[in-house]
């Protein structure tokens, strides 16, 4: 069974978490992956810029980052795996909503989606459609099209 946790910085702790939770949940399933314990925290601008100058030397915010633990802890005779956490603004996914001319539910899927693939070892080098790890992530994308996180 996979944990998620889902925390806020610097914002206030979104009314939807639920629904984060369960969405990150088929996320999972959808890559059967099994005794995850995944946390997402949602931010502002100015939380997540002073992350991305400290660890990546850009001094601007962005819309997701991850940071990857990968380690496997015992508990209750269970092997359990962190991954690490995934942060998330949400004053840039606003932004990008609206750039990309797609709600802002389907920017938060996305962003939770773009997350948990690079704790899952994806990466890619640019922001180009023929990326494998984006064209995966727009596979999952169609395969879960029916969820929704925000009301």
């Amino acid at each position: 069974m996979n944990r998620i946790e889902v925390q806020a910085e610097e914002v206030s702790l979104p009314p939807w978490t639920d629904a984060v939770n369960r969405f990150m949940l088929k996320v999972l399933d959808c890559l059967q992956r099994d005794t995850w314990d995944l946390s997402v925290v949602f931010c502002g601008d100015a939380y997540i810029r002073s992350l991305n100058a400290r660890f990546r030397a850009k001094d601007e915010p962005t819309d997701v980052l991850s940071f990857a633990l990968g380690e496997t802890i015992q508990e209750a005779g269970e092997t359990r795996y962190v991954p690490g956490d995934i942060v998330i603004s949400l004053e840039t996914l606003k932004e990008n909503a609206r750039y990309f001319q797609v709600s802002e539910d389907e920017e938060l899927r996305r962003l939770l989606i773009h997350g948990i693939l690079h704790l899952d070892g994806w990466d890619h080098g640019t922001n180009a459609d023929h990326e494998p790890m984006l064209q995966f992530q727009e596979r999952l994308m169609a395969d879960l099209a029916g969820e929704r996180i925000l009301p």
